[in-house]
């Protein structure tokens, strides 16, 4: 690392202890950068950099509710809004037991970057709660998100801040969400997206992340004159990501043969077809049930169960072409990185947040791995909001293969702009890179326009 990289990394770790994903997400960017700055001194003296990684403003709250059994909980609720230079705040709500302050700096700073190279007009946040769901019944799910929703009402709008789902919060969570906004706001606004059909949502929408990281694949394989036809493909979840990776996966050729949830992995060698995907999807999304059930209905498929003594995950350890990890930040250690490397893994596009840990985005870097990092890899998703917001101002609604198309032509900008940023500044073929300075110039340019705010 560089003098500057130290000092600024030493300056925010001292500001921010006890924050490692934050720490992390904010290095890789870093280092990305200098190249940046070094050539445009203004960027410097601005200190923008300084000023993208403090949120401008983080919000904490209590959340009390009642559970079935008449008992009083308490969860505590948080919103990030990280960044608005190019638009209101826009990003996801998580609702998971590992949420903390830090885990959703880390999430909202990320998407500043993701958000900007949408080509969309959105700036960066992030929200959620302790609050597991697992386990909780749809009437303790609704009052949760109605005395969450009652805070957090307070500092969203359609013209301020955008949230929408993540990590346990899908569409059930969504509709109890808007409904409360709506009951305390008295207006029926595109405050939230990932919305039902019926009442604003956009076509495609649940779909867009898995088909966007599909697509940012299938792009970086064309630049080697590839297609996904015949690719085996690792995928890991089993969520709304990877459920919609998988299905693109087949869509173009490929075979997906893994899926994972908390509990373990199942491998298909025979591959997981479209009469297999459906099971999953009904699995998953209506019975809730675990994916351990599959190798019980599908004989072709072997269970294997999570085991957290293990240095490694023995999903990325089968011989395959591409992966995909799906599931949450940090699943990628650096012994699985080299297991990929060393099963012939060539492509590896990011569907979850910052899934790899530094040590393996440095060897698919080295190796000159077709690597697809999430914040572009994955900004399917939230340009597919970005498509909702624009349909909820026209009061229209866009058909399923008109979304699936501007889908498409957004994942193919996102990476036309990592292969030119990242040639323009002397990383060719690095996309970690290219994100990082093409999400970074868009931002940081409206920074100076609007001046020290």
């Amino acid at each position: 690392m560089s003098r500057f990289v130290d000092e600024f990394m030493a300056e925010l770790r001292a500001k921010n202890p006890g924050e490692p994903e934050f720490h992390q997400a904010v290095m890789e960017v870093a280092e990305s950068l200098e190249p940046v700055l070094d050539k445009k001194p203004q960027y410097r003296k601005a200190k923008i950099l300084e000023r993208i990684a403090e949120p401008e403003r983080v919000i904490m709250f209590r959340v009390p509710w009642v559970d079935d059994k008449g008992e009083i909980q308490i969860n505590k609720g948080y919103r990030v809004q990280m960044n608005s230079a190019i638009g209101p705040y826009k990003g996801g709500l998580r609702l998971h037991p590992s949420v903390y302050l830090g885990l959703l700096k880390f999430l909202a700073f990320e998407q500043v970057f993701k958000n900007s190279l949408t080509t969309l007009p959105m700036g960066g946040s992030k929200g959620g709660s302790n609050f597991d769901p697992k386990g909780k019944s749809d009437l303790e799910v609704m009052k949760f998100c109605q005395s969450f929703m009652t805070e957090l009402c307070r500092h969203i709008g359609q013209f301020t801040d955008v949230p929408a789902g993540d990590i346990g919060v899908g569409g059930r969570e969504i509709g109890f969400l808007f409904g409360q906004y709506k009951r305390l706001r008295n207006e029926f606004v595109g405050v939230l997206t990932g919305k039902g059909l019926n009442w604003g949502g956009s076509l495609i929408r649940p779909e867009a992340t898995g088909y966007g990281t599909v697509y940012f694949a299938a792009e970086m394989l064309a630049t080697r004159g590839e297609t996904l036809e015949g690719k085996t493909c690792l995928v890991s979840g089993s969520g709304n990501v990877a459920q919609y990776a998988a299905e693109k996966i087949i869509d173009l050729g490929g075979k997906p043969v893994t899926l994972s949830d908390s509990s373990g992995y199942i491998y298909d060698e025979a591959g997981i077809d479209r009469e297999k995907l459906a099971y999953v999807l009904e699995l998953k999304n209506v019975k809730r049930g675990r994916i351990s059930e599959y190798a019980d209905t599908f004989k072709s498929a072997v269970f294997t169960a999570r085991d957290d003594s293990k240095d490694f995950n023995p999903l990325w350890d089968h011989k395959a072409d591409c992966a995909f990890p799906c599931a949450t930040q940090n699943e990628v250690n650096a012994k699985d990185a080299q297991n990929l490397v060393k099963n012939g893994v060539y492509v590896i596009t990011e569907g979850a947040n910052m899934p790899t840990v530094p040590e393996g985005v440095e060897l698919f870097v080295e190796k000159k791995l077709l690597y697809g990092p999430g914040k572009a890899a994955n900004a399917g998703g939230v340009a597919t909001s970005g498509l909702e917001m624009s349909q909820n101002s026209l009061r229209l609604n866009w058909t399923r293969e008109e979304v699936d198309a501007r889908l498409h032509g957004i994942m193919k900008a996102i990476h036309k702009q990592c292969i030119n940023a990242s040639a323009a500044y002397g990383f060719e073929g690095n996309y970690v890179a290219g994100a990082n300075i093409a999400g970074f110039l868009k931002v940081a340019d409206s920074m100076l326009d609007q001046g020290v705010v």
